[in-house]
Order: C-alpha cells, then sequence, then structure tokens
C-alpha cells in the first residue's frame, strides 16, 4: 500500500512542477533554501507570515525562518517581484538548496 501512496504522490510533483515554470514562460526565480533546517513562515506562531502568495517582494525582505541548530536564520530576498508559490509547509524540514519560493521577477 505505500508504494501506491508513493507512486501516487510522486506523479503528479513530477509533473506538476515542470508544468508550472513551462505556464509562466521559465522566468520563474527559485528561492533554495541556503542550509538544512525547519522553515517557518512567520517569525513566531502567533505572528502573521512574512510572505503570503501574491506579497510584492523587494530584496531585503523577510522571507521566512529556517531553524537550525537552535539557531534562528532569517532568509531575505534577493530578487525584487511577486511569491506565486510557497513550495513548503510550515514547520517541515528543509534541505541545503530546496526551494522555497518561485517569484516573478518584477
Amino acid at each position: 500500500a505505500s508504494q501506491d501512496v508513493q507512486d501516487v504522490s510522486a506523479d503528479p510533483l513530477v509533473q506538476d512542477s515542470p508544468t508550472s515554470f513551462d505556464a509562466k514562460s521559465g522566468n520563474l526565480i527559485e528561492v533554495n533554501s541556503p542550509m538544512v533546517g525547519t522553515f517557518y513562515s512567520s517569525p513566531t506562531p502567533d505572528a502573521p507570515l512574512y510572505v503570503e502568495i501574491g506579497a510584492e517582494v523587494k530584496p531585503g525582505d523577510g522571507l521566512c525562518i529556517i531553524e537550525a541548530m537552535k539557531l534562528m536564520n532569517e532568509l531575505e530576498s534577493e530578487v525584487a517581484g511577486t511569491i506565486v508559490e510557497i513550495c513548503v509547509e510550515n514547520a517541515q524540514p528543509v534541505e541545503y538548496g530546496q526551494v522555497l519560493f518561485l517569484v516573478d521577477p518584477a
């Protein structure tokens, strides 16, 4: 049964990711995790999210926190544009280089 679940979840991920890039003419910028850690979409559980889909960002804007070894590291945007996809759920582990956000450049 676990193989069926893996196959079902793997196929849409493999197909959806390239489709979303192609559908948006391939101009989207990936914001990748600079480290292994835990992704947090807000500075504290009660605080508003750093960004939501549709949010305009500019260089220096906070996007999320990556917790690594009990240190909270704020990830700042290096580009200007619009957040079109948040690729990670809050409080999920992330790997080095994993895509966290897709940004449509301004």
